[in-house]
């Protein structure tokens, strides 16, 4: 579906290629453009696959109108596979609005469907789309059967009220109806750029190629979200919890060289879409995603390291993507965790279970911003399943 809207295929890496799957988040951008006279939305990909060598671009394919611009959308391509279910929160926690992908030639819900709609629950996003996929491999019977089961599998949750359109991504059929879509139920948010800048990190990357001279190597680069305030070229950054020495984290201090969103170069960044930051750091230290979880702003604005946390904890009644439904317990002293909160994965250990609540150690810490949500998984036949989220002591809406 992303490829039929941006051109782009976001499982990039070698392994996901081999195995079909998406492994790490996929991300991609892309343009919606509107054309006035025919009341029908369109990406720029989409209108220049079809355009002819030699017309002219930003013209509708219908009436050879000028198409007017909406604005830039990024996409984030989250895992499907339930093991892979850290990543996928990751990814949640960088999104405005998601597209809840169901395919019509099975039966709904599969164990990961599931499971994705309880993390956009947890991760408080309600900006939701459900997208039916694969229309053109079922009658058209089967996928009014399969409508029937997404209705039943939705009632009583956050995507209750969600529009379901059914599409065919491999057509393309119907594609303009989710460009509407995205525009009628994700609008842009609107930030107030006074706000301390806060930059989530969810991929860093050394994006020198092996033989580079020296005089020619550029710093790393991260990539992210902006999550609020505004940031320009040239100003100095500071990054949490940042480099690991012998008595804790020392915070990441560099100045930004570059902004960019897809193939545009930025003045100055908002909340909004994906933004890659061109720093001066050594690429050593962003090579292979080692920064991914880690906050960016500016010198002395973030908040502290948290190294112990306590956690007013919500436990789900069943365990998710597990084929079986397994009744979820109490969690135990002592007991191991994984705890993804941003796009950080941490390791949780039980210390201390009080009255109303859990104090929980983290290694490594983790910087977030305040209002950021826990999710909360144990190992339950040989893998990590999400059990529920846990919101800090004295958490604020």
């Amino acid at each position: 579906m992303v490829k039929a809207l941006t051109g782009d295929w976001t499982d990039r890496h070698s392994e996901e290629q081999e195995r079909g799957i998406s492994i790490k988040l996929g991300y991609s951008n892309t343009t919606i453009l509107y054309c006035p006279e025919c009341k029908q939305y369109t990406t720029l990909h989409m209108v220049d696959s079809l355009r002819k060598n030699g017309e002219p671009r930003f013209r509708c394919l219908i009436c050879k109108g000028q198409l007017k611009f909406k604005r830039n959308i990024s996409f984030v391509d989250a895992p499907g596979h339930e093991i892979l279910m850290a990543t996928m929160l990751s990814g949640a926690s960088l999104m405005d609005g998601a597209c809840l992908l169901i395919a019509a030639d099975e039966t709904c819900p599969q164990p990961q469907t599931r499971e994705h709609l309880a993390a956009l629950n947890i991760a408080g996003i309600k900006n939701i789309i459900i997208i039916q996929n694969k229309i053109d491999a079922v009658t058209k019977e089967e996928a009014l059967e399969n409508y029937k089961e997404i209705k039943e599998f939705v009632k009583g949750t956050v995507a209750e009220n969600a529009p379901i359109i059914p599409i065919s991504a491999v057509f393309s059929a119907n594609i303009e109806l989710v460009v509407e879509a995205f525009e009628e139920y994700i609008p842009t948010q609107i930030s107030d750029e006074n706000e301390d800048f806060q930059f989530l990190i969810a991929r860093s990357f050394d994006v020198n190629k092996p033989g580079t001279k020296i005089e020619k190597l550029v710093g790393g680069v991260i990539g992210g979200s902006v999550l609020k305030g505004k940031i320009s070229v040239g100003e100095q950054i500071e990054i949490r919890p940042g480099l690991k020495v012998k008595e804790g984290y020392i915070p990441i201090k560099s100045t930004i060289v570059s902004l960019s969103q897809g193939s545009n170069f930025l003045d100055n960044a908002k909340p909004g879409g994906l933004i890659g930051i061109g720093t001066k750091l050594d690429p050593a230290l962003t090579k292979g995603d080692a920064l991914i979880g880690h906050l960016t702003g500016r010198l002395d604005t973030l908040p502290e390291i948290y190294s112990e946390i306590e956690l007013n904890v919500n436990l789900l009644d069943r365990v998710i993507g597990s084929e079986e439904m397994i009744k979820v317990h109490s969690l135990k002293h002592g007991e191991k965790l994984l705890m993804v909160v941003g796009t950080q994965k941490t390791g949780g250990t039980v210390i201390k279970i009080l009255k109303d609540s859990y104090q929980i150690s983290l290694n490594p810490p983790v910087c977030v911003p305040e209002n950021f949500i826990f999710a909360i998984s144990r190992i339950i036949n040989r893998r990590f399943r999400l059990i529920g989220y846990g919101k800090r002591v004295n958490y604020k809406e």
